[in-house]
């Protein structure tokens, strides 16, 4: 009892005192002020990477990503329609918010579940007929017909004419979902490692971020971040989000460092896989501002289920101050993007290219070569692509 007497009157005059010197704090000076809309970048990270917090330096609003990305509205992410993330209760596609998931969308709810419904009850009408009508008891003895043209007939045409009605719709979502971007597009790389993503943004002055899953209260050490609600579902926040623009075309290039992983967002019905010394490509327009989740969707070792992925859709001008706030720089106004996007350990890449030209230089082209490849450095869980939690 009187050590906790004492606790709280230490409490009480550490408050008073703490209220008494705040008013002595001058107000931030301009070089000091965080640009409007912005958190500063926290000084803190670089542990594991994830970012770590100071227990004593806890963010004005726990929905801020933790590298000075852009507000987000904390009642759309914790009160507001859960758009982007799976919901209790739901049996469904999540709600799109680009133009291919809205047509995939009305091609699942008009074309594809209908079908499947009235195919699925014929075949159960046809069963219980069978079943009904051709029991042993009232047929004792068999039917030995072995031919019927018209329902043979009937039943090859009908599958051919429903495979056509799936095709038409499904081949033109297919084109359409890998259309090259536009001039003026958004270059993001996806990066896979095991077991978290790093990104870029080559147009943007090479801004490069890693992004770990927020562990939860329990499994933090002292000093270290936790999840919490405003940040985004368990197993799905992160602590760094990826910042793209609504209503800008998206160029997203997927490769990894280690294995196969894929970069998939349910909201946005992308799914891309990430292989290691391949790029691959598609594009996408994000029409709703929001928080959006995704996670890694090929098995890629013990972690697989902890690389998340969230994605925070922004005004184009959020976006532009997001890129300063980086250290990096908006490109021209429609202007195609001509940054060299390498992988390393490409045949086509770069460094292999440059390679390759110096050492005909030197010693002259060769032919059949036995040469013995040298090892690379790259381990499966050496997590080259950044600092991440390697296998943690």
């Amino acid at each position: 009892m009187m050590l906790a007497a004492g606790l709280a009157l230490a409490g009480v005059a550490g408050g008073a005192s703490a209220q008494a010197a705040a008013p002595s704090a001058g107000p931030a000076t301009s070089a000091t002020a965080a640009p409007s809309g912005l958190r500063p970048a926290d000084a803190n990270q670089g542990q594991a990477g994830g970012t770590v917090q100071k227990a004593d330096a806890a963010p004005a609003a726990p929905a801020l990503a933790m590298d000075g990305a852009p507000a987000m509205d904390a009642r759309v992410v914790s009160t507001g329609p859960k758009i982007g993330q799976p919901v209790d209760g739901v049996i469904h596609i999540q709600p799109q918010v680009t133009k291919n998931g809205l047509r995939a969308h009305w091609f699942h709810d008009r074309i594809l579940f209908p079908l499947i419904t009235i195919i699925s009850l014929f075949v159960l009408a046809l069963l219980v007929f069978v079943v009904i009508r051709f029991r042993a008891s009232r047929n004792p003895t068999p039917s030995k017909t072995s031919h019927n043209t018209a329902i043979e007939v009937v039943w090859t045409l009908a599958p051919v004419l429903i495979l056509v009605a799936i095709a038409v719709p499904s081949i033109g979502l297919l084109q359409a979902q890998f259309r090259p971007a536009p001039a003026g597009a958004v270059t993001l790389k996806a990066i896979g490692n095991q077991w978290f993503w790093s990104y870029q943004y080559p147009d943007h002055g090479g801004i490069e971020i890693t992004a770990n899953m927020l562990k939860e209260g329990n499994q933090v050490a002292a000093g270290e971040r936790a999840r919490s609600d405003a940040d985004g579902p368990r197993l799905l926040a992160t602590d760094n989000r990826v910042v793209l623009p609504v209503g800008v075309p998206i160029r997203l290039i997927t490769t990894a460092n280690d294995v196969i992983h894929s970069w998939a967002v349910p909201a946005f019905w992308i799914k891309l896989d990430a292989i290691p010394g391949r790029l691959n490509e598609t594009s996408f327009t994000i029409d709703k501002p929001g928080l959006y989740f995704g996670q890694c969707s090929e098995l890629c070792g013990a972690r697989h289920a902890f690389m998340p992925i969230a994605v925070e859709a922004v005004p184009p001008a959020q976006f532009a101050a997001w890129v300063r706030a980086k250290g990096g720089s908006m490109p021209a106004a429609g202007k195609p993007s001509d940054k060299v996007i390498p992988q390393p350990g490409a045949d086509g890449s770069a460094a292999v290219m440059d390679e390759a030209a110096m050492s005909n230089a030197l010693t002259g082209p060769t032919e059949n070569g036995t040469d013995t490849p040298t090892p690379s450095p790259q381990g499966a869980t050496g997590n080259p692509g950044g600092v991440g939690e390697a296998g943690r």
